[in-house]
């Protein structure tokens, strides 16, 4: 099959680079000037699994405004506040056949996709894998080949000749995927999966196993749980898991898939980059108002994010005011000095 990565970030190259390491022809978009521009001048991308055996792997690397392939599939993988922006500037190369494909954190990318896919082209899921990208160019893969777990589903709940193709190739690749016929219950599982461990773990700065390694941490992930499962049973999401096996499920991918982890929201903030709260713990506060329920400790989690975030992006001016003070100092230094 021919795939084209659109999104070339952590996540994107751990798709795009192990569905091509199993025979599939994969192309790679994005947006990023210095990560397009290393992969150019190196030759590829830098992988390696677990900080360990780095390679380079070679791959095809576009800008929207320049490609023009025709796959398949199109893979998604952006953050929630950049979809919308990056499917006007790949618009031009959409075409009526092609298939969307996307594991995209949160709630509210669906939506957008369908402004440009028919619904029975759509294929949407969540990804259970931890990947960090280094830097431009560098990518790290986390846990051992084979390790982790996805599940998946049609928009119309219909699966076709296409969807079970594509499953196969992710089988293939080894991201373990499971095909469901529910399209809501699969994407709110992960929603309130990193409800929980992405947002705890990035206030508190702190890998996976760290947090599951609190002794209160089983109480404050029920907690939140439970206000998500309220949530989404009053908007009638028929949920994958049961609530005691959604906190099993947390505790093992933080305790013995993935314990070293950072996630993906703490790695945003500790960037100084915005996170995707809004589209996570703060989807499911609006959905809950639609019902008259206040998920109250979800709301306090986003507001949380937020102030932090403002605390983050002042810790920046001032460090960036240092720099030109420190600059102007040395300029000023050299001229005196001739």
């Amino acid at each position: 099959m021919k795939f084209t990565v659109v999104g070339s970030g952590a996540m994107g190259l751990r798709y795009g680079v192990l569905l091509q390491d199993a025979g599939n022809e994969v192309d790679f978009v994005d947006g990023w000037k210095p990560h397009v521009e290393k992969m150019r001048e190196q030759g590829g991308v830098y992988v390696s699994r677990d900080h360990e055996d780095k390679h380079l792997v070679p791959v095809n690397v576009y800008y929207p405004e320049e490609y023009d392939g025709n796959p398949d599939c199109y893979i998604f993988f952006l953050k929630q506040m950049q979809l919308s922006d990056m499917l006007k500037r790949c618009e031009h190369f959409f075409k009526p056949n092609q298939y969307a494909f996307t594991c995209m954190n949160g709630m509210g990318h669906v939506e957008k996709l369908l402004k440009y896919f028919k619904p029975e082209k759509l294929v949407a899921g969540t990804a259970l894998v931890a990947t960090v990208l280094n830097g431009p160019g560098d990518v790290d893969f986390i846990g051992k080949r084979g390790a982790g777990s996805m599940n998946l589903a049609n928009y119309t709940e219909k699966p076709d000749d296409f969807t079970h193709k594509l499953v196969e190739q992710l089988k293939k690749a080894q991201f373990n995927p499971n095909l469901t016929t529910n399209f809501r219950g699969t994407l709110m599982a992960k929603v309130v999966f990193n409800s929980v461990v992405n947002t705890l773990c990035t206030m508190f700065e702190m890998t996976m196993g760290e947090y599951a390694a609190y002794d209160g941490a089983d109480e404050m992930s029920q907690q939140l749980i439970d206000e998500a499962y309220d949530v989404c049973e009053r908007d009638g999401v028929q949920m994958l898991n049961t609530r005691k096996e959604e906190l099993d499920s947390i505790n093992y991918v933080s305790k013995v898939a993935n314990p070293l982890h950072y996630p993906s929201m703490y790695q945003d903030m500790h960037n100084y980059r915005p996170t995707e709260v809004d589209f996570i713990n703060g989807y499911l506060v609006k959905l809950g108002q639609k019902h008259n329920y206040n998920a109250k400790t979800h709301a306090f989690l986003t507001h949380e994010v937020h102030l932090a975030e403002l605390g983050k992006q002042r810790e920046l001016k001032r460090m960036r005011e240092e720099e030109a003070a420190n600059q102007t100092v040395a300029e000023k230094q050299q001229v005196a000095g001739r």
